[in-house]
């Protein structure tokens, strides 16, 4: 019987030596096509394990889990990254659209913690959007997904509680860590707390993720593994070789009267104890990222990022990635920032030991980086902040975080009322 045309094929690759079909790697397809997309992202998602990233608008959604890597210790990003690039050897891409964010995309959720663990998941189906480009992405051929629409109102009842400690026990924390920085042991640390909700029914991501897209539309809608948030905070993003990264540090409640939040704005701007824990951030994040860049530029004061909720002090850091590291990705970047001293503090180790020593709480995937990363490299990581973490074993609960960067003029009672500010984005989003 004569040689198919397959084997043929093969013959003439390998200079007529014998192969067998199962020493060449599979090669799964990945199609990009121009794509109509509804004004609402959302909407397009299954109830079931969504995937988000979407800021006024516009980014990425997805569903389906073609591949997933759990992965913790202290080298997590490294080997999220090689596992990343073993999986696109694998694929056979077909890019119609040709846009950052085109083509197969992994989203990712990282621990705070080595020791917690990580994850990054490729979704079988990517939805995206930019300006006036919209696309869908396919990887092998999954089933499309269908599930009945998310509710625009609530349809259940929320009993809250007290999270990992009470109020007063971590005003505590913070009267302690004040000392420990008065005494000169460190210059700043970041305390965080939690508080809990159960809900009559399983709670839907979807619904949360649109609630939350209409009242915080600057915020970076993000969606990964049962966490759900809208940080305001770009930790990096990497564009054809270009890197920026917001740092927010410093934040005043707003009070709902437009006069009396441009008088707050004013103070916030004047206020020493915010302007110090600002540019310990802002330094963390220009020294961690200078190795990597031919070139960078650091606004020389910080600017006030007006929220629906809050106010933070602001500034953008931007820079070149150095040609001699153009083929690193956005992982080795995020591994560079991660922990900046927005979540954790100055000096770094030091803050991260008291963290762990008077903190309390297991943050899990709470500041820890949020994000994706395409093909390229490149990708958009935030820090999970302003975010909730849905239960896996039972889906009507959900534990909410929130976090205060504590200095020398930190005060209990103050810094007790900005966590709560800060938690407000979910509870609004849950009880809305």
């Amino acid at each position: 019987m004569g040689a198919s045309p397959s084997s043929a094929f093969l013959a003439d690759l390998t200079y007529g030596f014998p192969v067998t079909i199962s020493a060449l790697p599979i090669r799964i397809d990945v199609t990009t096509l121009a794509f109509e997309t509804p004004e609402d992202l959302f909407s397009l998602l299954p109830s079931q394990s969504p995937l988000s990233w979407v800021r006024s608008g516009e980014g990425l959604v997805a569903y389906g889990e073609y591949a997933r890597l759990e992965v913790s210790g202290p080298d997590r990003f490294s080997e999220a990254s090689a596992w990343w690039r073993d999986q696109l050897r694998t694929f056979r891409t077909h890019d119609n659209v040709r846009e950052s964010g085109t083509g197969p995309i992994a989203f990712g959720s990282f621990s705070f913690s080595e020791s917690d663990t990580s994850v990054l998941i490729i979704p079988e189906v990517i939805i995206g959007r930019r300006g006036d480009k919209s696309w869908i992405t396919t990887i092998g051929s999954p089933i499309m997904q269908t599930d009945a629409p998310y509710l625009t109102e609530r349809n259940y009842t929320l009993t809250w509680g007290e999270g990992a400690r009470s109020a007063v026990s971590w005003q505590g924390a913070v009267a302690n860590a004040v000392r420990r920085i008065q005494s000169g042991a460190l210059d700043k640390v970041v305390l965080a707390r939690d508080v809990q909700a159960i809900a009559s029914k399983p709670i839907d991501v979807r619904r949360l993720m649109a609630k939350l897209a209409e009242n915080y539309p600057k915020t970076w809608i993000f969606a990964v593994d049962n966490l759900v948030g809208a940080t305001p905070e770009l930790l990096v993003r990497l564009t054809k070789g270009l890197v920026t990264s917001r740092v927010l540090a410093g934040t005043i409640r707003r009070s709902g009267d437009d006069e009396r939040d441009l008088a707050l704005a004013g103070s916030l701007a004047r206020s020493s104890k915010d302007l110090e824990e600002h540019d310990y951030a802002v330094r963390s994040v220009a020294d961690a990222l200078a190795p990597f860049c031919s070139s960078m530029n650091v606004n020389e004061a910080p600017f006030v990022l007006h929220l629906a909720n809050v106010m933070h002090l602001a500034t953008d850091v931007n820079g070149v990635l150095a040609d001699s590291l153009s083929t690193r990705d956005t992982l080795s970047l995020v591994q560079a920032l991660h922990p900046t001293a927005a979540v954790c503090g100055t000096p770094t180790a030091t803050a991260r030991d008291l963290i762990l020593e008077i903190e309390g709480l297991n943050r899990g995937r709470y500041a820890g980086p949020v994000g994706w990363i395409d093909a390229t490299g490149d990708g958009e990581w935030g820090i999970a902040l302003r975010c909730a973490e849905i239960s896996e074993e039972d889906p009507r609960k959900i534990r909410l975080f929130a976090g205060c960067g504590i200095v020398a003029g930190s005060i209990p009672d103050e810094e007790l009322a900005e966590s709560q500010a800060k938690l407000l984005p979910m509870r609004d989003a849950l009880e809305g």
